[in-house]
């Protein structure tokens, strides 16, 4: 949660807030409040290419070792929250449309994430995709 970006407008991940109100917060280090948010901070993330706070948002258990957002040619589109489940006390899972631009074509990703609860910290675990055509 090291990275500084400036960026000025809407939040990329559809809140309908300015970023310094919504994703802003959690990139520079405040808890996310639910899962969901969590899951739209991480979206902006990818967008905003903040590699360390993906990694630091991601379960131990699960985080692969390097993640270089940087050579992504994805350049996101939008996103849009189709659920947001309580599974446990400490787990939750969101499932989400994403949109991006790649090689001239538009792309999305459907996926339900899995995410915990520790220490007052909520972390993605992993997720279940659904295959693109």
């Amino acid at each position: 949660m090291k990275e500084e970006k400036t960026y000025r407008g809407p939040c990329p991940c559809g809140s309908l807030l300015s970023y310094e109100r919504c994703c802003q917060r959690l990139h520079n280090g405040e808890p996310a409040a639910d899962a969901e948010a969590l899951m739209r901070s991480r979206y902006t993330g990818f967008g905003l290419k903040l590699q360390d706070y993906l990694l630091e948002t991601w379960h131990p258990t699960t985080r692969p070792t390097d993640l270089d957002v940087e050579a992504s040619a994805r350049r996101w589109l939008g996103l849009k929250v189709t659920r947001h489940e309580a599974t446990g006390p400490d787990t939750a899972d969101v499932e989400f449309v994403a949109r991006y631009k790649a090689k001239g074509r538009v792309w999305e990703i459907r996926e339900t994430s899995h995410f915990v609860r520790e220490e007052g910290r909520w972390y993605y675990v992993d997720g279940d995709f659904e295959k693109q055509p």
